[in-house]
């Protein structure tokens, strides 16, 4: 099946973690793990420890093209995804809605502006309007550093960006975020970062 981005580019698939594992030697910290795997499984850990409802949010995907072989199977052979209208997670933790983006960059210094998007800064400056939580989870994929920052700083830096810096340099992300440990199960416990910026206090397991 073929499966296409907006632009008409063709979807190439990389290549999978299991692989990636092999050719590269398996630490605590680097388990070949992309950050979308570790939140998906921290987030399954909250669910079962009824800690929290958090999801990811399905990629939408407009199918065009499709062939009916038998009569009993339909086998698409063209797809394209569609331009995502909001952030990456949203889900409910102590009766408060939560919403965020999750963002990865190689970069040392400073994490670059141009990862978000306009509608993702519109949809959170909506998220904030409605005393919702909405912040973004950035790594720093080179240390391994995972940070916590609110929607309010990320919007601040965005709206100035054609004026200003064009990223936003880490140690403003040291200054108003929350660094997140990175563990083992759950791997990225993001909920403490989340007690000690929106409730004040330290969360308990």
């Amino acid at each position: 099946m073929a499966i296409r981005y907006p632009n008409g580019r063709r979807f190439t698939k990389k290549a999978s973690t299991q692989n990636n594992k092999q050719n590269k030697e398996l630490t605590y910290s680097n388990r070949g793990m992309t950050l979308e795997d570790d939140l998906n499984e921290t987030n399954q850990y909250y669910l079962e420890k009824s800690k929290a409802v958090i999801h990811k949010k399905p990629t939408p995907i407009q199918i065009v093209q499709v062939d009916y072989p038998k009569r009993s199977a339909a086998v698409i052979k063209e797809a394209y995804f569609k331009q995502a209208s909001t952030t990456d997670y949203n889900g409910v933790y102590k009766g408060h809605y939560l919403d965020f983006e999750a963002k990865e960059t190689k970069n040392k210094t400073s994490f670059p502006l141009q990862n978000f998007h306009d509608h993702q800064i519109a949809h959170m400056k909506q998220v904030k309007n409605q005393n919702g939580i909405a912040f973004v989870i950035l790594r720093f994929s080179l240390t391994d550093e995972i940070y916590l920052l609110d929607a309010a700083h990320l919007i601040s830096f965005y709206d100035q960006k054609e004026t200003s810096r064009k990223s936003i340099r880490k140690l403003d992300i040291e200054k108003y975020g929350v660094l997140i440990k990175i563990g083992y199960h759950p791997r990225i416990d993001y909920l403490q970062a989340v007690d000690s910026l929106y409730f004040n206090e330290q969360s308990t397991k």
